[in-house]
């Protein structure tokens, strides 16, 4: 068992849901974050508790950075009536959503949309937690394979995580001093509700992706959460600043 605290945004659903049970199992205490359904974050805490674990969600908007403060703020309260804690020890920037369309056809609403939670809301939330972290904690930032290949229709939202494993580089180097590594998860396509689950439940995308994949089949949530669950848990203190893609070798 461990003592470890994990904040995990986004961590109701799909990539989130799957680390928070993962890192649960492993005896760490987890936050998970959700923006409106309540009731699929108070399952998660359930299905936490229910293993002996200890959980409390947090409702957070991720690309509304006024509502920081506040959200510090509850959080702190959180750790003291949880865990008597005034820190945690792990931070998941998960949180996200999908625009699916051509670069032509991109909105700036929706290009800001992709801003505010992908790179404006995990650079500024990061920044008002980074008290709270604990001095060798560490900082999972989630991207995405399409930093590496490139699939017509996700150019803003590649683009959103392209940043994030630029900025990723900056606060390893820069949160350093006080032992705390920061990395990136680069998912491959994963079945989940993700983009309306189009990767989950279009049996044609299914199989053409499973056929460009190295390992022959389409990712699972249990895959990701198992790899940020063993990033953050094993010996790997002296691993930061590095992009690790967990894609089963997609489009190698």
């Amino acid at each position: 068992m461990t003592n470890k605290i994990a904040v995990i945004t986004g961590g109701s659903r799909g990539l989130g849901r799957s680390t928070a049970l993962h890192l649960a199992d492993q005896g760490v205490g987890v936050v998970p974050t959700y923006l409106e359904n309540a009731e699929a974050a108070a399952e998660v805490v359930g299905q936490i508790e229910s293993r002996g674990g200890r959980a409390a969600a947090l409702q957070l908007d991720t690309s509304d950075t006024a509502g920081f403060e506040a959200a510090a703020r509850e959080l702190s309260r959180t750790l003291e009536r949880q865990w008597s804690r005034r820190t945690f020890d792990f931070l998941v920037n998960n949180a996200g959503f999908g625009v699916h369309k051509p670069f032509a056809e991109t909105t700036e609403a929706e290009f800001d949309q992709l801003m505010n939670v992908h790179l404006k809301g995990v650079f500024f939330l990061t920044q008002r937690l980074l008290p709270l972290i604990a001095d060798g904690g560490r900082i999972v930032n989630l991207s995405s394979g399409l930093t590496r290949f490139a699939l017509p229709g996700y150019a803003a939202y590649g683009a959103m995580k392209g940043a994030v494993e630029v900025l990723t580089r900056y606060l390893a180097k820069e949160l350093g001093p006080r032992g705390i590594t920061v990395n990136v998860v680069a998912p491959g396509a994963i079945e989940t509700d993700f983009g309306g689950g189009v990767v989950r439940d279009d049996p044609e995308l299914n199989r053409f992706i499973a056929a460009n994949t190295a390992l022959g089949r389409v990712g699972l949530p249990d895959d990701v959460g198992g790899a940020i669950a063993s990033l953050l848990l094993g010996g790997n203190q002296w691993v930061t600043g590095q992009r690790i893609e967990v894609s089963g070798g997609q489009n190698l």
